[in-house]
């Protein structure tokens, strides 16, 4: 018998599901950087385009957690 009486068991891992963090970073995390006006993007002021773009690319990286969590089959259609 080793040093301690019970396995440690480990966390499991998901890299997959960090694509969830993108939407967070995009909205809150990076938005104190992008809160100017000056510079407009197709016609568009800074923050509202980076709005837009952080909106569009939500459900991408729902998408890629999801694709990534059926990969290691945990994920099935309905659940």
């Amino acid at each position: 018998m080793g040093p301690y009486p019970h396995p440690v068991k480990q966390r499991p891992r998901h890299p997959a599901l960090t694509w969830l963090l993108l939407p967070y970073v995009l909205f809150l995390a990076v938005l104190p950087a992008a809160n100017r006006v000056a510079p407009t993007v197709l016609g568009l002021p800074f923050l509202f385009f980076w709005m837009l773009v952080a909106t569009l690319a939500t459900p991408l990286a729902v998408w890629l957690a999801r694709r990534g969590d059926r990969a290691r089959g945990r994920g099935g259609e309905g659940a």
